[in-house]
């Protein structure tokens, strides 16, 4: 049974959603990861009064339990597999070493299939897994197809097939092999469970092929950040009261902040520059709060000014409707950027936190701290502070998008 009273709350707290479990034992070694349709029932049933003899034996070592949300249970059999292979677990020893599991292919080839095998081959392919069960490991390469379109066998030809008909497979007379060794890299970061690295890759991306005017790309690759960003939107390893309470301490605020709004400036070649806020409430997005900001006051391309009319229009208004002021404005930008937002709320006559994260390094600047904080890539804080801000990106990019297309119509 379970002993220690913090136990007992985080199982108590957990969610009735698919997920992976993570059990660590006391001295914070990973001893097992699983996958569950519901994390919930999942983890209480180990608790349950029978057992295997063997299963007991891991559960008097397990100390502490972390998880981390998915989509569906099929993209948690994709991270499940990854992280066992990351962290090689004591008691995941069925998964490590029984040859009869199913494992993902991409083959050595100039446009390489991604398929299903059992068997591995030394012919120069990649393979990942294994994975538990083939029927949800089918089903979690469908919904990657869906935004990264790969082969799955069928022979590249210049016959446009059923798959090519309905975006499953690249267009052999448009595709060249170097865009299609980017869609095979991006997919191999899914399945290595690097999602985020993959979101701020494909942000950069979208970024560059905006500043060159290729819309179109650059909406296929906002699409993909969109869905990727959904897959992991509801947690990483932690639940939103640990990463909220893991930033209020390392921001050393006053409670817990439960409102954060945060801000992104975006404009392309210097055309339709636009602000956009989204707001986060006790850690989850709050869309019906988001708002969209055209440009008024700067007539040139000036971000630290457009941050200073955009902020300052906010909060006015806020001010003047007497209505409440976020707990936290979280900034996408360096210490300078910080500096322009606390100067335009010390105008105001307010007081709300700040805090900004370094696009390069991820560093955190706080007001009053020359120095920033330097966080590690697996903490709660940084973990909510990434998706706040991935989100801003997003929905800024599709505002401007949409300014794009409207002009386009117009004309």
């Amino acid at each position: 049974m379970v002993d220690s009273k913090e136990l007992k709350n985080k199982l108590a707290a957990l969610p009735d959603s698919p997920g992976v479990y993570i059990f660590k034992d006391a001295q914070g070694g990973i001893i097992y990861v699983g996958k569950a349709k519901s994390l919930k029932k999942r983890v209480q049933s180990y608790f349950s009064r029978f057992l295997a003899s063997r299963t007991q034996v891991m559960v008097s070592k397990i100390a502490d339990i972390e998880y981390k949300l998915c989509q569906t249970e099929s993209l948690a059999l994709i991270l499940e597999a990854s992280l066992i292979h990351k962290y090689k677990p004591k008691y995941n020893v069925s998964l490590r070493d029984d040859k009869s599991f199913p494992i993902v292919k991409i083959t050595n080839e100039d446009f390489p299939a991604v398929c299903i095998t059992r068997k591995k081959v030394a012919d120069g392919s990649h393979y990942f897994g294994p994975y538990t069960s083939a029927g949800l490991l089918r089903e979690a390469l469908r919904i990657i197809r869906k935004y990264f379109p790969f082969r799955s066998g069928e022979r590249m030809s210049q016959e446009v097939n059923m798959y090519y008909r309905i975006g499953l497979a690249p267009d052999p007379k448009e595709t060249s092999k170097k865009e299609y060794a980017k869609t095979i890299e991006n997919i191999c970061l899914i399945l290595e469970g690097k999602t985020e690295a993959l979101i701020k890759k494909l942000s950069q991306e979208m970024t560059s092929k905006s500043k060159e005017q290729e819309f179109e790309e650059a909406a296929k690759i906002r699409d993909q950040i969109e869905a990727l960003s959904v897959m992991s939107e509801s947690t990483g390893h932690y639940s939103r009261k640990e990463e909220l309470e893991d930033l209020k301490n390392m921001l050393h605020l006053g409670k817990i902040p439960e409102r954060i709004e945060a801000f992104d400036i975006s404009d392309i070649s210097g055309k339709e520059a636009t602000g956009s806020m989204v707001s986060f409430c006790k850690g989850a997005a709050d869309k019906n709060n988001y708002r969209r900001f055209r440009i008024k006051t700067v007539d040139k391309i000036d971000d630290y000014k457009m941050l200073s009319e955009v902020v300052y229009r906010r909060y006015l208004r806020l001010k003047e409707e007497n209505r409440p002021l976020p707990n936290l404005i979280l900034i996408d930008g360096g210490r300078s950027h910080l500096l322009v937002v606390d100067r335009e709320i010390t105008r105001l006559r307010i007081s709300i936190p700040l805090a900004s994260i370094a696009k390069d390094k991820e560093n955190i600047y706080i007001k009053n701290k020359m120095n920033p904080i330097r966080l590690n890539s697996d903490t709660p804080a940084l973990n909510l502070i990434r998706r706040i801000r991935n989100e801003a990106h997003r929905f800024a990019w599709a505002y401007h998008h949409i300014l794009r297309r409207k002009k386009i119509i117009g004309k």
